[in-house]
């Protein structure tokens, strides 16, 4: 019988599914599947204790996602979803790294997205995005590690703009939904509304 273990071992190598081939995409989907079918947890959107926190993207089919990993200018780093469940806020951060020949060496930038969420079934929330912040991490004042994480969800409430492109977004245009499709203490999998299947693991 197919284990987490099992999946995030085939999903390892592929750096978030850019690497994966055709034949492997096929595979993990499979796999993906098999868990879903298996879902410990049936209404996970009821599921708050569940849900909230800070999770680690691991895979994904999201062309939007991967294409921000575009060597040899931009290599995508970590991403982030953040779940503050009695708030009703969703915030995806992806980190990544630019190596320019002016400065030569490589700097740390960010892509942040706030949101609201609002549950609409027993596995579905509907997400309004809110701000986007995309900018250097030393110039919004990005720390590392978890603790620099949390820190910056609670900068992006403050509506005080940041040195950097900090754009409100329209919460009626810019909407989608998603749905959990599988949800333990480590791991959850979701499929979202432009058909993209997301793997991510508790930080």
């Amino acid at each position: 019988m197919l284990s987490q273990s099992d999946l995030l071992t085939m999903i390892a190598p592929t750096r978030l599914g850019n690497r994966a081939t055709a034949s492997e995409k096929a595979e993990i989907l499979t796999a993906i599947a098999k868990l879903e079918d298996r879902n410990p947890t049936p209404r996970p959107t009821e599921a708050a204790e569940l849900l909230n926190g800070n999770w680690r993207l691991r895979y994904t089919t999201s062309g939007e996602l991967l294409g921000l990993d575009r060597p040899p200018l931009i290599r995508l780093g970590e991403i982030y979803q953040c779940l503050r469940v009695g708030a009703g806020r969703v915030y995806n951060v992806a980190l990544v790294n630019d190596r320019t020949p002016l400065v030569g060496k490589a700097l740390g930038g960010l892509v942040s997205v706030a949101a609201n969420f609002e549950v609409v079934s027993p596995r579905r929330v509907q997400v309004r995005f809110q701000r986007l912040v995309i900018g250097l991490q030393t110039w919004v004042g990005y720390g590392d590690g978890p603790e620099g994480l949390d820190r910056w969800l609670d900068r992006l409430e403050d509506p005080r703009r940041f040195p950097a492109i900090d754009a409100k977004l329209n919460p009626e245009g810019q909407q989608g939904w998603l749905d959990v499709t599988y949800l333990d203490e480590n791991l959850r999998i979701g499929r979202g509304n432009g058909g993209s299947v997301f793997v991510l693991t508790r930080v």
